[in-house]
C-alpha cells in the first residue's frame, strides 16, 4: 500500500487527516527530543492492548504481534511537534482513566470486551471532536487570510489540540499497514513487482495490495 493511499484510509477511518503526516511522508525526523514526559515499558505495553483492541488478531496478526506500541513511540517521538507528543502522552491516562469510570477497573485489567465497548464510545466522542476542530481551524485559516490581508503580521492562529485517541487510532493504522506482518499477511504482497498488468483478475473481497 502507497503511503497516499494509507494516508486516505486514515482519514476515512479517523475524521482526519494524519496528524504528523508532513513528516511521515518525507521522513524528516525531530532533532533532540522536543519535551514532555517520555514513554515506559509500561506505555508501551498499554498501547499495544490498545492497538490490538483496535486491530484485534484474526485470520491475520493483530496490531499486537507488529509491536505497534514501539511504533508509536517512534512516531510521536520524531514525528509529533512538541504539543501534541504533550497531548499523546496525557491521552494513555485519560484512556485509562476513562475505563475507570466505564468500568471500574483499569484498561490493562478489563476484558477484551469491555476495553473494545470503550474504545468504540472513544471513537465517537473523537470523531464529533475532529469535526468540530475542523469547523474551528478552518475559521482560524480564514482569520489569518483576512488579518493578513489587512497588513497584520502578528497575528497568531489560535490552536485546537486532536483528540488523543485520534491519534491512537491513526498510528495503530498507519504502524500495522506498513509492518511486515500487515503488509504480507492482511494485504497480498508482491516482493517484487513484475510488469504491469491491467487486466489482472479479481475477485470481489480479494484483500488489497502491499505494494
Amino acid at each position: 500500500m502507497e503511503r497516499r493511499e494509507l494516508l486516505k484510509l486514515i482519514a476515512l477511518a479517523t475524521g482526519s487527516a494524519l496528524i504528523g503526516g508532513e513528516m511521515f511522508l518525507t521522513g524528516c525526523k525531530n532533532g533532540p527530543k522536543l519535551g514532555g514526559a517520555a514513554f515506559t515499558e509500561s506505555d508501551i505495553a498499554f498501547l499495544d492492548e490498545v492497538g490490538e483492541t483496535i486491530l484485534p488478531k484474526t485470520q491475520t496478526p493483530g496490531a499486537r504481534e507488529t509491536e505497534i506500541g514501539k511504533f508509536m513511540k517512534v512516531m510521536v517521538d520524531d514525528c509529533y511537534d512538541e504539543d501534541d507528543q504533550k497531548t499523546f502522552h496525557e491521552g494513555i491516562a485519560k484512556l485509562d482513566e476513562a475505563c475507570e469510570a466505564m468500568h471500574k477497573t483499569s484498561f490493562m485489567k478489563a476484558t477484551p470486551e469491555q476495553r473494545l465497548q470503550l474504545l468504540q464510545s472513544l471513537d465517537t466522542e473523537a470523531k464529533e471532536y475532529q469535526k468540530k476542530k475542523g469547523e474551528f481551524d478552518k475559521a482560524q485559516n480564514e482569520k489569518e487570510k483576512e488579518e493578513k490581508t489587512k497588513g497584520n503580521t502578528a497575528f497568531k492562529k489560535e490552536r485546537m489540540e486532536p483528540h488523543y485517541f485520534t491519534m491512537m487510532k491513526q498510528l495503530t493504522i498507519t504502524g500495522y499497514f506498513t509492518s511486515k506482518p500487515g503488509a504480507t499477511k492482511a494485504l497480498r504482497y508482491m516482493p517484487v513487482p513484475g510488469k504491469y498488468d491491467g487486466n489482472f483478475p479479481y475477485k470481489k473481497g480479494d484483500k488489497a495490495w502491499a505494494s
